[in-house]
């Protein structure tokens, strides 16, 4: 990732909307996916962004159901552990009335329920010995995203994939002896894939939507320093797999989960930024937009960001179908340059977009934030120029 000695950058964290009817045919023909990639990049461009992706097109638009395909090792069984994993959180006990409702249509993210179905497994046995086998669907892939960005370098491109520590949920070890040597054969596995982008030119984006999100399940119970310690595992499992990458190609992002609810017992952000700044990786993601977690930009007045590190705080979000006003989203990004400097924010959204914003609300959004970026660009480099 670079970041800029003139104006804010802008990116976003993955998943994009799609054109109606793309996964229709669970295989889609290599023709139709290129030209849905070739589309996206270029609305991209439109709208404003600087870093882009494939919108997750070539993932179905799950950001870790894909994986499923590309790992060797397991074997599905009858559905229960995740689903108690899913809704056995405080938010979702204290919220039960709200969720209830909520779910009647079979998911929180209302854009979700418009797409095709789609049968997911969420419970797998590990039986083996887990190794990557996603060589093809990811070539596939990583041609459909060069293929689509043209005179656009591919260090201004990136691909996503998933974080050993998000992985984990849902799958039981029933093979290797210990859970830490099953998290570290699943950070043994991703490395092929996290390699191969990096070998390709493209930044690498790490998944994190589980890790900080499991507080609300087993951390609360265990306590923060037992948590912290489950925690620290994953890292160094992660960063073992990415051991072999630059810096420079990494970018984390980690989110509470994300999903449509009340998030009241979400861990702060004060207690996970020391795991967060422990990951080998130059630019962090992180949801800075929604009202549970706009406060702690406050966070990095006393927290030091480590030289040649950025932040790509969520400035726009999936969250709500309000249309950020680009003003606001100046003043969010300008909080950040503030404090660490103007040179090392970049703009970005909270989570993705894809399935769980209308399209016309997701291109709106990214259109106001690279307005938004704009406005905050011209202030924060005239005061200086001022100065």
């Amino acid at each position: 990732m670079r970041g800029s000695t003139e104006r804010i950058l802008t990116t976003h964290v993955g998943a994009l909307p799609a054109p109606a009817g793309l996964w229709a045919n669970k295989n889609v023909p290599d023709a139709e996916l290129q030209q849905a990639v070739s589309g996206v990049v270029a609305k991209q461009r439109e709208v404003g962004l600087d870093f882009v992706n494939e919108g997750e097109f070539t993932k179905g638009g799950n950001w870790v159901e894909f994986v499923n395909s590309r790992l060797s090792g397991f074997e599905p069984r009858p559905a229960g552990g995740s689903r108690k994993l899913l809704f056995g959180s405080r938010d979702w006990e204290e919220f039960s009335d709200f969720y209830q409702a909520a779910m009647e249509g079979g998911t929180l993210f209302e854009q979700t329920r418009s797409a095709p179905n789609q049968t997911r497994t969420m419970d797998w046995h590990c039986t083996g010995k887990v190794e990557y086998v996603g060589q093809a669907e990811l070539a596939r892939e990583i041609s459909c995203l060069r293929g689509a960005l043209g005179s656009i370098p591919a260090s201004d491109a990136f691909l996503t994939s998933t974080a050993p520590s998000s992985i984990e949920p849902g799958r039981e070890n029933t093979y290797y002896k210990t859970q830490e040597e099953f998290v570290f054969a699943l950070a043994d596995a991703l490395s092929v894939e996290y390699e191969t982008i990096a070998k390709a030119g493209f930044n690498v984006q790490v998944d994190d939507a589980w890790l900080a999100a499991l507080w609300d399940r087993i951390g609360i119970p265990m306590g923060l320093a037992a948590f912290q310690r489950y925690c620290a595992i994953r890292v160094e499992a992660l960063n073992h797999a990415l051991r072999n990458i630059p810096e420079t190609q990494i970018r984390y992002h980690l989110c509470w989960g994300s999903w449509h609810g009340p998030h009241s017992h979400d861990i702060p952000m004060k207690d996970i930024v020391g795991t967060l700044l422990s990951i080998k990786a130059q630019t962090y993601l992180f949801e800075a937009a929604n009202v549970r977690h706009e406060h702690e930009y406050r966070v990095w007045e006393t927290v030091k960001l480590p030289e040649h590190k950025l932040l790509a705080p969520g400035v726009v979000s999936h969250c709500t179908p309000l249309i950020e006003h680009p003003e606001l989203v100046a003043s969010r990004i300008e909080r950040f340059a503030n404090i660490v400097g103007r040179e090392r924010v970049l703009a970005s959204t909270d989570c993705g977009m894809g399935l769980r914003c209308h399209p016309q609300v997701a291109w709106a959004k990214l259109k106001s934030l690279g307005e938004g970026a704009a406005l905050a660009s011209s202030r924060l480099w005239a005061r200086k120029s001022a100065a």
